[in-house]
């Protein structure tokens, strides 16, 4: 089964929605994906990126390489396998890991998706190389994090095992890469092969996910069956009205195009972490060219008061684990006339279903919005500027000198000049008063912490999107840096100028060296803020960088009490 879609929609969107699957149909459904024709979206190089289509039936003709690495994991019984990637190459294995925990007879598999020092330490640090498995994950090969989050670990493995260390390793990376050669080099146990025409966000389904997926102790048959059988239900051949991923994403960019272009992911608990790759599929391929649709993910559902005219919600149940209270808050969202698609995801294994649903429904949307949906053109700003500060870093042994606007409880405040001169106020809660004063109708809210991924810092920063949503009747968002750069943050810098950002740094209670650099993991994620923090000045966002110092528990207590007094 791939389980059953249904929608709740406005007379007249769903009016639209039905002329564009006529539409469609009439151009044969989903003809293009599977033509890999470019003319349906902005012409460019779209037809390069579409080898995604097909990758179920691909990996299970030549099932041998991946079924020998499951084999060969779960007979050495290895306590930790250690997954160093980003973006499209750590969402897919961590929502693996969120779902399915430990698989009795094979390891723990953790993963390491940012340079915050105490996040590297806490996931990497403390396993035994002798008994983990690192599986370096980078399509380019080139992107800073993974290779500094190998350097570290092949460090701390050559410390403890000697010349051995190679065989503790795995590469997932494209052929010709610079990790590839050195993978060679390094004597690492297999390497296994990208898809040069299947982009990172779209590639849960190719080595990227299944090598984790194996090395987690997935059943691998099972598993892509679920996605073959999704595959066929959203083929060429399948009428418009019936082709779930045409229909899911038709709803999605028709409702953009009409201003409902929050859509909010509502999740069963037992596939929950679906929403933090969702995030990255939908913002990356559609923020661009002044156009978006935001994910909102994680955000807890209130009454339909709340919520502006904005909002398109999509609830993923697992039928086999529903949650009564989500069922009862949704069915009053659809009661009071607010847009609701449904989709039924039957058991944990039709996860690989949902994964190939949403890229064909986010690649429709694309069509609909007329936007090139699998390029991130201004991902590499954040790249460029973050290089540059840690070049200067490397020259001067320091980052570039910065001072505050605002001092006051222990917390600092920066920004550019003109949302300094925008933001006024005599206490910290009166700036952040001043700040949010810039939310208008149809904006949304986006928290951007740099600060380490723990329960507790996400504990507080989520009453702090809450108090802001229930104050402002905004969508708000909440993405923990460096990891969202890789994600949403396309979508904040080339989406449409309607987010007002808080962006969250701290000082390092204690720091990493990165081997064989003069810079340290602390130094690059501060880098990665501040560079983060001028692409967004230099598009003219409305954003605030609130520094917390050394005792982020501390800080995030007087924000909390600042945040109070702003939403009164």
């Amino acid at each position: 089964m791939t389980g059953a879609q249904s929608r709740t929609l406005p007379a007249a969107l769903e009016a639209d929605v039905a002329r564009k699957l006529q539409e469609l149909q009439a151009r044969g459904g989903t003809r293009a994906l599977w033509a890999k024709d470019a003319s349906f979206w902005s012409g460019r190089d779209e037809a390069s990126w579409l080898g995604w289509v097909d990758l179920a039936a691909q990996q299970l003709s030549d099932m041998a390489p991946l079924a020998a690495l499951r084999a060969e994991v779960e007979a050495e019984k290895l306590d930790h396998a250690v997954l160093l990637g980003m973006g499209g190459s750590s969402l897919c294995p961590e929502v693996l890991r969120e779902t399915f925990g430990r698989i009795a007879g094979f390891p723990e598999l953790r993963v390491l998706d940012s340079t915050d020092p105490a996040q590297v330490g806490a996931v990497a640090g403390d396993v035994d190389p002798a008994r983990t498995l690192f599986v370096v994950s980078s399509k380019s090969g080139s992107t800073l994090e993974p290779n500094i989050f190998k350097a570290y670990c092949f460090d701390r493995a050559q410390k403890a095992l000697g010349g051995g260390a190679g065989k503790r390793f795995v590469a997932v990376t494209d052929p010709g890469s610079n990790l590839e050669k050195e993978a060679k080099a390094d004597g690492f146990r297999h390497i296994f092969p990208g898809i040069k025409s299947v982009g990172g966000r779209y590639s849960a389904l190719s080595h990227f996910g299944m090598v984790p997926a194996a090395v987690l102790g997935l059943d691998l048959q099972r598993f892509l069956g679920e996605a073959q059988r999704m595959t066929a239900a959203c083929a060429p051949g399948v009428p418009a009205a019936e082709n779930p991923g045409l229909v899911l994403g038709t709803v999605l960019g028709t409702a953009a195009t009409q201003g409902l272009d929050k859509l909010t992911l509502v999740v069963s608990s037992g596939v929950y972490d679906l929403g933090a790759w969702l995030e990255q599929l939908i913002a990356e391929s559609t923020g661009k060219e002044g156009k978006a649709i935001i994910p909102v993910d994680r955000e807890r559902l209130a009454a339909p008061d709340a919520y502006g005219t904005d909002r398109l919600f999509a609830y993923v149940r697992l039928a086999s684990g529903p949650d009564a209270a989500q069922d009862a808050a949704v069915a009053a969202l659809e009661k009071a006339g607010k847009p609701v698609v449904r989709i039924d995801v039957p058991d944990l294994y039709a996860l690989a279903g949902q994964f190939f649903l949403w890229e064909v429904a986010t690649a429709v949307a694309g069509g609909v919005l007329k936007i090139n949906p699998f390029d991130q053109p201004d991902v590499e700003a954040s790249k460029v500027a973050t290089r540059a500060l840690t070049d200067e870093y490397e020259k001067a042994g320091h980052l570039p000198a910065e001072s505050p606007f605002f001092e006051g409880g222990g917390i600092k405040l920066f920004a550019d000049a003109a949302n300094t001169a925008a933001i006024q106020g005599a206490t910290l809660g009166a700036r952040l008063r001043s700040h949010f004063a810039r939310l208008k109708d149809g904006d949304y809210f986006a928290l951007l912490a740099y600060l380490p991924m723990t329960a507790e810092n996400e504990k507080a920063l989520q009453v702090a999107r809450h108090a802001v949503r229930d104050a402002r009747k905004v969508a708000t968002c909440l993405g923990f840096g460096p990891r969202f750069l890789h994600s949403t943050g396309q979508a904040y810098k080339g989406g449409p100028d309607s987010g007002v950002f808080l962006q969250l740094t701290c000082d390092d209670a204690a720091d990493l060296p990165v081997p064989g650099k003069s810079y340290t993991f602390g130094v690059v994620k501060s880098a990665q803020a501040r560079g983060d923090f001028q692409v967004l000045a230099d598009r003219g966002r409305r954003a605030l960088r609130v520094h917390l110092g050394r005792d982020v528990a501390a800080g995030l207590r007087s924000l909390g009490e600042a945040l109070k007094e702003a939403v009164a």
